[in-house]
């Protein structure tokens, strides 16, 4: 049984400035744990620490200081229909047969589809690949398009990041004589598609255990399992060599962090290896996509997430939806830059088209619900909304609400929407019940993000199925809402060194959070608003030693407002700590989370 240090609260803060109570990540177990840790493999107390609150065990401990994908891999024949759908690529490679693939629009596409590609490439084909168009096409396969394939002679589809659930799409391309291949991790239903091979790892008929990967994550391992049935085959030579799969890694990790999985396992192994690959900047899309972005330093999974993945996403989102798969798998710096440019100028689009819509959809949400009120979910509409940004507006709602949220875009009498989760809630099963219940068009997703088509008329009756299916979950999540904390820390002692020393437990992200540090009575010695709605600061230790801090979208919200008002006087600061590269300098910066006043006081 697990017995707390201690009942009270960290640093005594029972109510901060966002209403959370402050916890020690650490019980007494845990604690020894950390302890042990230290000892044993002479790490820092901070980084035991962080590796103890994450269920890390002793024994596991030096291996998970460094994940290495040979120790992590599988054999791809573990996965349900590996073995078939190697045979069936390795068999179109040996006899030259055109080859389309079929991606999706977000980042996990893009990277899914250009790296199939690159390796189909490196074997000796030409493929073609398909992105669809977010409002004109939807998600997944459609038969117009596969009819087009069919047409530039392709006799094999390979569908990445989607064709789980599209039954009638791939019974077109059978009967156009197409074989279909599916790679894809997107919650299953009893039912699947008649294709050659279905690649998912969560179908209820697998048991490899990696329903933890993207999609790209998936598109790997397959590739891992052809290029050694084509080493096999003595298919590469020395003037066809056998592509460099480490070296697309890059993609991969960009795809894991983008795509909010669980940063566990492999999914670690993936994203540490695969950050080393984009340091290298050989990619040429990627670094011109790194220098549009304005990225100073080397590349960390926050750039992966809030820098370089929106950039790729903007295309599918208003743009040319092809546009992220181009940049990925151009060799002409010039063709990466212009594209690159483009996403970046898109992304600022994306950015001001995204607010509008925010603003409406708050008022919404705010008259529906109001902070702290009933309900279980938030549900939002609106008639001309883009439907490429209601997936980023949903989860704004989310973070505002503390509840799932969707956000729906309707044109006439039907809506597309995108919903976003609290941990804990899966939004994609209770989106797949509703499609069973007959309150969606069509719908799915995974636990943390689900899309959805619906009619209107019918917008009520779902709304009703969400509250009645996730409620006791919300509850559930919300209760155990408290602000976890790994340590104290005061700003002098918080340095670029420690900052490296503490990642050496990353890649941090979903799986595995970002530690948390808590600054007692450090002083707000500056704050300001600068922005879209964002507060920095600095605050100061007692010694004088101070650190740069910024809170993200919050200036009218309640911690931009305690940090504001807290301006001169002491407070416990709480954040994660983060390095800012400026012009060859690396220093540290905080990322707030919350504030509270000394002494328990709300």
């Amino acid at each position: 049984m697990t017995i707390a240090l201690t009942n009270r609260p960290f640093l005594d803060v029972a109510q901060s400035a966002t209403g959370r109570v402050w916890r020690d990540r650490l019980d007494v177990r845990t604690s020894q744990l950390a302890l042990a840790m230290a000892q044993r493999l002479g790490i820092g107390d901070l980084v035991a620490r962080v590796l103890a609150g994450r269920g890390v065990g002793l024994e596991e401990a030096e291996a998970h200081l460094d994940p290495t994908i040979r120790a992590l891999l599988p054999d791809p024949d573990t996965l349900t229909d590996m073995g078939a759908a190697v045979e069936r690529l390795a068999r179109a490679v040996a006899a030259g047969e055109q080859v389309a693939v079929f991606g999706d629009y977000d980042v996990d596409g893009a990277c899914a589809t250009a790296l199939l590609v690159s390796v189909l490439r490196a074997a000796g084909l030409d493929p073609l690949f398909h992105i669809p168009d977010r409002i004109f096409e939807g998600y997944g396969p459609n038969a117009g398009a596969i009819a087009q394939l069919a047409g530039q002679g392709v006799t094999l589809l390979v569908t990445v990041d989607c064709g789980t659930t599209s039954t009638a799409a791939l019974a077109a391309a059978r009967e156009l004589g197409l074989d279909t291949v599916v790679i894809d991790h997107h919650q299953a239903g009893e039912a699947l598609p008649e294709a050659v091979a279905i690649v998912n790892p969560n179908r209820e008929d697998d048991l490899s255990g990696l329903g933890h990967l993207c999609a790209a994550g998936l598109v790997f391992v397959t590739c891992v399992g052809l290029v050694r049935a084509l080493r096999q085959a003595g298919h590469f030579t020395t003037a066809r060599p056998a592509p460099d799969l480490l070296a697309a890694l890059d993609l991969v990790a960009l795809a894991t962090v983008a795509d909010v999985v669980p940063l566990v396992g492999l999914n670690r192994a993936f994203v540490t290896k695969g950050l080393i690959a984009l340091r290298r900047r050989e990619r040429v899309g990627l670094t011109a996509l790194m220098d549009a972005a304005r990225l100073d330093g080397p590349p960390r999974p926050f750039h992966l997430g809030f820098l370089l993945g929106p950039r790729i996403n903007a295309g599918g989102r208003i743009g040319d939806a092809a546009l992220g798969t181009r940049l990925l798998l151009t060799q002409d710096p010039m063709e990466a830059k212009a594209i690159a440019a483009e996403l970046d100028r898109l992304n600022g689009e994306r950015q001001e088209v995204e607010r509008a819509i925010l603003g409406a959809a708050e008022a919404e949400a705010d008259a529906a619900l109001g902070i702290g009120g009933d309900g279980a979910c938030v549900i939002v509409s609106g008639d001309g909304w883009h439907p490429g940004v209601v997936g980023l507006v949903a989860a704004r709602l989310k973070e505002k609400f503390q509840r799932p949220a969707f956000a729906i875009a309707f044109n006439g009498e039907t809506g597309t929407g995108s919903g976003r989760s609290l941990a804990g809630v899966d939004l994609g099963r209770a989106v797949r019940e509703a499609v069973e219940l007959g309150l969606l068009v069509k719908g799915g997703g995974h636990a943390m993000a689900a899309g959805l088509t619906v009619e209107r008329g019918k917008l009520g009756a779902l709304r009703a199925h969400l509250e009645n299916r996730l409620s006791a979950d919300v509850a559930r999540a919300r209760a155990e809402g408290a602000l976890t904390l790994d340590g104290a820390l005061t700003a002098g002692a918080a340095s670029p060194a420690l900052v490296e020393t503490i990642a050496r437990a990353g890649p941090f992200g979903a799986g595995n959070p970002e530690p948390v540090f808590a600054f007692p009575a450090h002083r707000i010695s500056f704050a300001e608003t600068f922005g879209a709605g964002h507060v920095r600061a600095r605050i100061t230790a007692a010694g004088g030693e101070s650190l740069k801090a910024t809170a993200f979208r919050c200036a009218e919200e309640p911690l931009g407002r305690a940090l504001l008002a807290a301006r001169g006087r002491p407070v416990h600061v709480a954040g994660s700590l983060d390095l800012d590269t400026w012009q060859g300098e690396t220093r540290v910066a905080l990322r707030l989370k919350d504030i509270a006043e000394p002494g328990g006081r709300p």
